[in-house]
């Protein structure tokens, strides 16, 4: 992706223009040029989104890999490494994970647990940057954002997956009057891995017990969908062999619940995340952000909001 883009030189004129000159000094002919001001370009943006699908290169910078965003704010990077707290953690910048110093057209960053990374710094256009670690070949591609311009709903329905994974249970705590009697209605318990593609364990325990007496009742694949020319839905079906799949639309109420609608039923039932974890700055945990391409459904909204 480097190839053919300038070196943050042309990045933002307009933004450059009014921080950067050039100092001509009469002295044995020689005209000295001042640095390009990188650390204006990183904090020009409140937020940078990490954009993972547009990740090259077969290496990985792990704190790169983690984030959801990242922002540099006067020598100290944060970074969104969960989607629950997002927007609310740091005052919408995420945790505090170490420090960064500019040079003309890179940035080193000395990660609190990942060490020090000197990346270069290259212009895509006026709000998009690419982070180049020359020791792996693999280039992370950054959108800006302000605050008060980001759209919060917007990372959690592109990186639902995460966001599934982040809880270690779904516990079922609403379950609309309306809506004809399925099997479904018998779950109270949902949990979703990513290993092995992407499979899920249910369970018809009753509400309220400790997470470790769950007794797990049933294993199967799950697989979430992209709806075509709908940006904000999200189907989801659960592959129960012995019923065939359950299909649902599925919506974020906030970063601790979600709402699954049951199409073939007319039911709506809302599940609460228990036992969060935290992904801060350390990956002991395993937690890093892959490339994903939903498959796609051409169906339409079913679900009256």
């Amino acid at each position: 992706m480097k190839n053919g883009k300038l070196l943050l030189g042309i990045l933002m004129i307009g933004l450059l223009a009014s921080s950067c000159y050039t100092e001509v000094i009469v002295e044995d002919d020689f005209i000295e040029e001042s640095p390009i001001n990188t650390a204006l370009v990183l904090e020009n943006y409140d937020i940078w989104y990490v954009d993972i699908n547009a990740t090259t290169g077969n290496g990985e910078v792990p704190f790169l890999q983690r984030a959801f965003t990242l922002s540099f704010d006067r020598g100290v990077v944060y970074a969104n490494n969960n989607l629950v707290g997002i927007g609310k953690t740091g005052n919408g910048l995420g945790v505090d994970v170490g420090t960064y110093g500019t040079y003309s057209g890179a940035v080193e960053v000395d990660h609190d647990v990942d060490g020090l990374w000197l990346l270069d710094v290259y212009a895509v256009n006026n709000n998009t940057l690419e982070l180049y670690d020359p020791s792996s070949n693999t280039s992370y591609v950054l959108r800006g954002y302000y605050r008060n311009s980001f759209d919060y709903d917007m990372v959690f329905y592109d990186n639902i997956h995460y966001f599934l994974q982040e809880y270690q249970v779904w516990e079922k705590t609403y379950t609309s009057e309306y809506g004809a009697l399925n099997e479904f209605d018998e779950e109270n318990y949902l949990q979703f891995f990513s290993d092995g593609g992407g499979y899920f364990r249910s369970s018809i325990d009753g509400n309220g017990i400790p997470l470790s007496n769950i007794q797990w009742d049933y294993q199967g694949d799950y697989e979430v969908y992209d709806v075509a020319n709908d940006a904000s839905l999200k189907t989801l079906t659960l592959d129960y062999d012995f019923l065939g799949n359950d299909y649902f639309e599925l919506y974020v109420i906030n970063d601790s619940t979600i709402e699954l609608y049951h199409v073939s039923s007319g039911t709506v039932y809302e599940f609460t995340g228990r036992g969060y974890m935290q992904f801060l700055k350390s990956g002991d945990t395993g937690k890093k952000r892959s490339k994903v391409t939903n498959p796609q459904m051409n169906v339409t909204r079913q679900r009256n909001m």
